[in-house]
């Protein structure tokens, strides 16, 4: 089934916040100490399911500019596709924020610890505290305005 133009407008915007969040602040986006204002983005595939890709397009564009080169603007965009798909299936916003700072603290240590030679468990405490700041402080405050400009509360 084919998704209305209104789908696709509002991914490409997501995209380009993501994209606009992330880069000015590239010295703290990037390396083993991570904090993307971006991530508190990773809330919005609870309200709309066109944050999915737009998540993943951002991410990939951001990545492209991060200096770790194509492991992350792949691995790393798929592990925000996998966050977001799961943050879409989460019942409240407190379990929806749990995917990207879970995945992200995990998965993009892999390479991150080993490309900047940092130890994997520090590179995991320093990312997933970003995360949790980010997506999870940020996240929820950023959800808790969406429902209440909204009146429509979370599953």
């Amino acid at each position: 089934m084919k998704k209305p133009t209104i789908y696709y407008v509002k991914a490409g915007l997501i995209a380009a916040l993501y994209v606009v969040l992330t880069l000015p602040f590239a010295n703290f986006s990037f390396g083993p100490i991570q904090f993307r204002v971006s991530e508190a983005l990773t809330i919005l595939p609870l309200f709309e399911t066109s944050a999915i890709p737009g998540l993943f397009i951002g991410c990939m564009l951001s990545n492209i500019f991060g200096g770790f080169g194509l492991i992350d603007i792949v691995f790393g965009s798929l592990t925000t596709l996998a966050a977001a798909y799961l943050t879409s299936k989460a019942p409240n916003k407190y379990i929806g924020v749990l995917p990207p700072i879970l995945l992200n603290a995990l998965i993009i240590p892999i390479w991150v610890s080993k490309m900047s030679n940092t130890p994997y468990i520090a590179t995991v405490g320093t990312i997933g505290f970003g995360e949790f700041v980010s997506a999870g402080i940020l996240g929820v405050i950023l959800a808790t305005a969406i429902e209440v400009l909204t009146k429509k509360h979370t599953r």
